[in-house]
């Protein structure tokens, strides 16, 4: 067919390559029967490789959570590398234990301030005959304490100036309370000593550390063994500070029972000694047949005994 006019000449070459394009493309996209048998076994391979992200989604944040390894510190193998200076901690630490259960049971309030005693002496400054220092006397006998020593030492002294007696009973109340805080002073020592001795072990094994670091070979891991030697030298002040701690809170919390007794005390005191005013140069002190003093009155009624 002979095609003269240029524009339907022109027109049927763009149909032309329209054609040549669709053909082309449809090539590209469509069913391809030698490549469709791998295409689909490639997409249930995808699948299969899939599904077990699919069935745990937080397994991959788990894994990267959970750490490689997990190390527990032997508290017992760590005090054996800890060094010489341990033994005086440990002896340290014994000395806690023994004086704070000595005066636990030494500080008892039956043992320094027996409520019976304290009952009694508060009956004989109320009876109506007034206070009788040989009954007082036999009841602190009865209950044998500190607050016991105490008015024993006033009693000896019925008969006397009042301010003799006042000093008697402040020397023997200091007696008494330096006797009782006796041991406590091992506790206040060991709350003192415990952390210098750990201070002193830690730089002992700093100073070893850092020169093994330093004559290290050429080579090695000087930052991973300055490090264990860091870590072992801290042993020393961990353990002093644990042994520090508690005798500093027991040897506080002594001090503090000694004082509320004594307080106690003093009141108790301060109601008797008005009652021995009545007997100022009515008795005397003379020597029994045993060779103790005996404190009597002028009818030569017995009232004490100084031990």
């Amino acid at each position: 067919m002979n095609i003269t006019n240029p524009v339907a000449r022109c027109g049927l070459s763009m149909f032309v390559v329209f054609v040549a394009a669709a053909m082309s493309f449809a090539q590209q996209v469509g069913p391809q029967p030698g490549n469709a048998d791998e295409a689909i076994a490639a997409a249930e391979a995808a699948l299969a490789a899939e599904e077990p992200a699919d069935e745990h989604p937080d397994a991959g944040l788990n894994a990267a959570a959970t750490p490689a390894f997990e190390e527990k510190i032997n508290i017992l193998e760590l005090l054996v590398k800890g060094g010489h200076l341990m033994w005086p901690i440990a002896f340290m630490s014994l000395l806690v234990v023994t004086f704070g259960l000595e005066r636990l049971w030494g500080l008892r309030r039956r043992k320094v301030l027996p409520a019976k005693l304290i009952g009694g002496l508060q009956k004989l400054a109320d009876q109506p005959g007034g206070f009788d220092p040989r009954k007082a006397y036999k009841l602190c006998r009865e209950y044998p304490s500190a607050a016991a020593n105490v008015v024993k030492t006033m009693l000896l002294k019925v008969g006397r100036p009042a301010g003799e007696i006042e000093r008697a009973v402040g020397e023997s109340e200091n007696r008494e309370a330096a006797r009782l805080y006796a041991n406590v002073r091992w506790l206040s020592l060991a709350a003192s000593v415990s952390p210098l001795l750990g201070l002193l072990g830690t730089v002992w094994g700093m100073i070893q550390a850092f020169f093994a670091t330093a004559n290290l070979p050429v080579g090695a891991n000087k930052a991973e063994h300055l490090a264990d030697g860091i870590y072992v030298a801290l042993v020393t002040t961990f353990a002093g500070l644990s042994v520090a701690i508690p005798a500093a809170v027991l040897a506080h919390l002594f001090e503090g029972r000694i004082q509320k007794l004594f307080r106690e005390l003093d009141e108790v005191l301060l109601e008797l000694l008005p009652q021995l005013e009545r007997f100022e140069g009515r008795l005397r002190a003379r020597k029994s047949s045993t060779g103790r003093h005996v404190a009597a009155a002028g009818c030569g009624d017995e009232v004490g005994e100084r031990d």
